[in-house]
């Protein structure tokens, strides 16, 4: 009787083990397309501000705006919203340090390094976009 118990403790053992196994790879998968898809957005989102920056110098003699709320509020906007008003964006935050009427410099970095994200992002005037790892 004695025997069956401690073989069914080591059975019970080594299906906790191999679930345990399942869930960090599942959970490291996860966390890998989520970096992706926040890389992608990050992305996406510095272009969109960079092409909203040079259609306000367009539209304003070749000035690019001395503030980031003149894209989302005047009338049309040329952003849907304030990016870098907010703490984080799609795992991501954004920032203008540079934005004088002579151009401008924008960044996303991650808002938790290897965890939302790997890559760091600026793109500056023109539209040149640069990548960087984060390193914490």
């Amino acid at each position: 009787m004695k025997n069956k118990k401690g073989r069914s403790f080591v059975i019970i053992m080594i299906i906790i083990a191999v679930v345990a196994l399942l869930l960090r790879l599942t959970i490291t998968q996860i966390i890998k397309l989520s970096i992706v898809h926040n890389e992608s957005s990050a992305q996406s989102t510095l272009k969109s501000i960079s092409t909203a920056l040079e259609n306000y110098a367009k539209d304003n003699k070749n000035a690019y705006p001395d503030q980031f709320s003149y894209l989302f509020a005047t009338y049309p906007s040329y952003l849907d919203k304030g990016y870098t008003d907010k703490p984080s964006y799609k795992g991501y935050v954004y920032s203008c340090p540079r934005l004088d009427p002579l151009g401008y410099t924008c960044s996303a970095t991650p808002s938790n390094c290897k965890i939302t994200g790997i890559q760091s992002f600026t793109i500056t005037t023109g539209g040149a976009l640069v990548k960087e790892t984060c390193v914490k």
